[in-house]
């Protein structure tokens, strides 16, 4: 895994990787549902550094995707209730209106959606959508928005940007359509990026292209990266940290290196066990018991994972899950880590 630098220059002034840039404070959003508020993520906690990819992992349904669209203030307020702080650069965005949203969409944050044919807009060509955020949050000539949008193009690696600047969506397979998308988020040079299931759907030759594309695009920008995903694979091929979610819930939260190599949580262990293995590819696929609670189903107290794991005593679990330290920057949810072992373990407790 890449090392996050102490200190990189930027146009000539320092920036401060160590300090958050993002800062993620007990932030829990709910929808409506037949006129009731249910928690879809519960009291989280995060923060995003200059200079690094920050994924959040966790099977569909888990919240990733919600928080993101927290994040970007994309919920309907009537149907949602949101409350805690996200603080970025200094600004509660969960203050802003729409108006002062927008100040920062597309400018100082820029996202990725997961399914790039919808996030198109069909009838527009795809330079003409490259400059919709460029016409609003700069300035720029006619001429230099045109050269800015090939740059972009050719930056995600589009082979011929001339041509592709005059299609359509539809004209564009999969893997260039989800690099357009890129190229519309990074348009204004953004510190933050979310990505959301960018190589959804992709073969995993374009995969691993768009991942490079990502990574070049943090290193030239000095951005901080939320990468969404259920692919553990993509994770420990890009992640500098991890944050696994569980049912709208922070459990595990390290170094990419620390959450691979001495998973804590059941659930990140459970997630990492049911990877295929080389040296056991003649053994069967472990598998998870049962599913995500519903949203009406979830919990208010308790270990959410506990009906996955019914082998381990009610007494290991704490009435009230906080996170605790486990090493320096290694955060586990509940005491549970400390008396779980899989039900074929004998003595140990490795995953």
């Amino acid at each position: 895994m890449r090392d996050i630098l102490e200190k990189n220059t930027l146009g000539g002034i320092s920036v401060d990787t160590a300090a958050n840039f993002l800062t993620i404070k007990d932030v829990s959003t709910a929808f409506k549902i037949n006129g009731q508020f249910y928690d879809a993520i519960s009291h989280v906690n995060l923060q995003v550094h200059h200079d690094e990819i920050l994924a959040i992992v966790g099977e569909s349904g888990c919240g990733k995707s919600t928080l993101a669209t927290t994040i970007m203030g994309l919920h309907d307020a009537a149907e949602t209730k949101i409350t805690g702080e996200i603080d970025f650069e200094g600004t509660d965005l969960l203050q802003l209106d729409e108006d002062g949203y927008n100040q920062y969409r597309g400018d100082k944050i820029g996202m990725i959606f997961q399914d790039p044919l919808s996030a198109l807009n069909p009838l527009k060509r795809i330079e003409d959508q490259i400059s919709e955020v460029m016409d609003y949050h700069t300035d720029l000539s006619k001429d230099a928005k045109h050269a800015r949008v090939l740059e972009l193009l050719d930056q995600v690696g589009i082979v011929n940007p001339q041509r592709t600047a005059r299609q359509f969506p539809h004209e564009l397979s999969g893997g260039m359509r989800q690099r357009v998308i890129i190229a519309i988020a990074i348009a204004c040079k953004p510190d933050l990026i979310i990505a959301d299931e960018p190589t959804t759907a992709l073969d995993v030759t374009i995969q691993a292209q768009i991942l490079d594309v990502l990574r070049d695009i943090q290193k030239e920008n000095h951005a901080g990266i939320i990468l969404i995903t259920h692919d553990l694979g993509v994770v420990a091929e890009t992640a500098d940290r991890v944050a696994v979610m569980y049912a709208g819930q922070i459990v595990e939260l390290g170094s990419a290196e620390q959450v691979f190599n001495t998973p804590e949580h059941p659930y990140t262990r459970s997630l990492l066990r049911s990877m295929p293995q080389r040296e056991n590819e003649n053994d069967d696929l472990y598998v998870i018991k049962g599913n995500v609670p519903s949203l009406q189903k979830m919990p208010s107290q308790g270990d959410r994972f506990a009906p996955r794991i019914p082998w381990v005593p009610a007494s290991a679990h704490e009435e009230h899950p906080s996170m605790h330290e486990v090493a320096p920057g290694h955060e586990v949810r509940c005491t549970c880590y400390k008396n779980f072992q899989f039900p074929d373990q004998q003595g140990g407790v490795t995953a």
